[in-house]
């Protein structure tokens, strides 16, 4: 009986974390939602539909190369931050952060290579303009530079959210101060590309500046030992550091070269309406990456501290918050999806809203599935979730391929549904299969 209590009082402190701290997420996003809306509308009624499609192209390019290089490394300070925080070695978490720092700068300089060989081989075919190649290079430079997953990691380690919350405010709220100033001075793709890698600048110095004040003397001397001695200190860091990029980089790729795809099949102003349907889409289901950010957190503290009944309960919990919230967004997409698109962008793209609604549908799916990945990391699967992601990801880009010189757009939109459904499917499977291992008595009873 006193188990069984614990059980549930774990459960509930952790599901109580995840919805404070993903509830200080949503506010920081619900600041930016509206932001977004106001930024959105300038941007696209400015440009058209041409000239945003080749804006769009940009930043897809760019946050194609930044997923392709970058480390999430916030989740390694999380995840091997706590043994050292809860052991008062402050000195050996500081090694982490400063592993995960040069991480960083390796790959901003991998990145910068990588954007200017893509730039100079593949502008054309991507029709971004003429002059647009170094302004495209410049600003993948900035996005690169300004990496800020290390802070993260310090903040969500000390379960700051709302700091974290804070400072990701400053990207919708420096996108709107440029968007209005390029709007006066350079209603152009260079003027807001400045405007957006602005707001990169101002976002990566409010997390550098919020980490180190919550930080303090607790994240150790910045001149004790290597930070290349984080290898040794902490067993197994290289082969999570390898899955989580790989798997961050599938993901994100996946939705990134989407873009590029459609725009190589259909042209700039395809790539346009495509980029702003799937953009609204996530911002309607920004909850799943706050939700996926909180759990992981609370997931690996009570996978180690609590055991597995205490996770099995916090799991079921989450994932009913997910349903729910899936349905939601879905009603939210059908009734006001075609007014908000109107309201946005203009009549001009409201041949976007079967795209809005289809990737909408492709997101909840995502949404309500949420609880999976960190799940598989918290447990020790890190490798399993890259497997699948990495099927999921050949799923959608593989479907594109085939539905896009036969539907177009719509083609392209409907290949996001059927890699969601696949990978929905197989990290549902493995997350059950890994709770069975874990716990094969209560995996049979919940079975009968």
């Amino acid at each position: 009986m006193k188990l069984k209590r614990a059980k549930g009082s774990s459960a509930q402190d952790g599901f109580a974390r995840i919805l404070a701290n993903t509830g200080w997420l949503l506010g920081g996003k619900g600041v930016g939602a509206v932001l977004s809306l106001a930024y959105l509308a300038i941007v696209t009624r400015t440009l058209g539909v041409a000239d945003f499609g080749r804006f769009a192209l940009v930043l897809s390019a760019a946050n194609v190369i930044k997923a392709l290089v970058s480390f999430d490394s916030w989740q390694i300070v999380v995840r091997y931050g706590q043994p050292h925080l809860a052991e008062g070695n402050n000195n050996a978490l500081n090694r982490v952060l400063r592993f995960c720092i040069l991480i960083d700068l390796a790959s901003a300089l991998a990145g910068g290579l990588i954007a200017a060989a893509i730039i100079l081989l593949f502008g054309n075919a991507l029709d971004l303009g003429p002059g647009t190649g170094l302004q495209a290079w410049l600003f993948c430079m900035v996005m690169l530079i300004t990496i800020r997953s290390s802070p993260t990691g310090i903040l969500r380690l000390f379960d700051r959210f709302d700091s974290a919350a804070f400072a990701e405010t400053m990207i919708p709220v420096g996108r709107m101060i440029g968007a209005a100033v390029a709007l006066v001075l350079s209603p152009t793709i260079s003027g807001f590309l400045a405007a957006w890698a602005f707001a990169e600048l101002v976002c990566a110095i409010s997390y550098w500046w919020l980490a180190l004040r919550v930080g303090g003397d607790r994240i150790g001397s910045w001149r004790a030992g290597q930070a290349l001695d984080a290898r040794h200190e902490n067993p197994g860091i290289i082969g999570f550091l390898t899955a989580t990029n790989l798997q961050t980089s599938l993901s994100a790729i996946g939705q990134q070269v989407a873009v590029l795809i459609v725009g190589a099949f259909v042209g700039p102003t395809g790539a346009g309406l495509y980029r702003l349907a799937n953009q609204l889409a996530n911002s309607l289901t920004k909850i799943s990456s706050l939700l996926s950010r909180s759990i992981f957190v609370e997931l690996s503290r009570t996978q180690s501290s609590h055991g597995v009944h205490a996770l099995r309960a916090l799991f079921r919990r989450t994932n009913r918050l997910a349903l729910i919230a899936g349905a939601i967004i879905i009603a939210l997409i059908l009734t006001i999806g075609h007014p908000l698109l109107g309201l946005i962008a203009g009549k001009e793209f409201l041949p976007a809203y079967p795209l809005l609604m289809l990737l909408g549908v492709s997101a909840c799916i995502d949404l309500v599935g949420v609880s999976y990945r960190p799940l598989l990391m918290a447990t020790d699967r890190t490798t399993q979730s890259l497997r699948i992601t990495f099927i999921s990801t050949l799923m959608l880009l593989g479907t594109q391929a085939l539905l896009l010189p036969l539907h177009g757009t719509i083609g392209a939109a409907i290949a996001n549904i059927i890699a969601s459904i696949t990978g929905f499917t197989m990290m549902g499977l493995a997350t059950r299969h890994a709770l069975r291992q874990r716990d094969p008595v209560a995996g049979e009873a919940q079975d009968e």
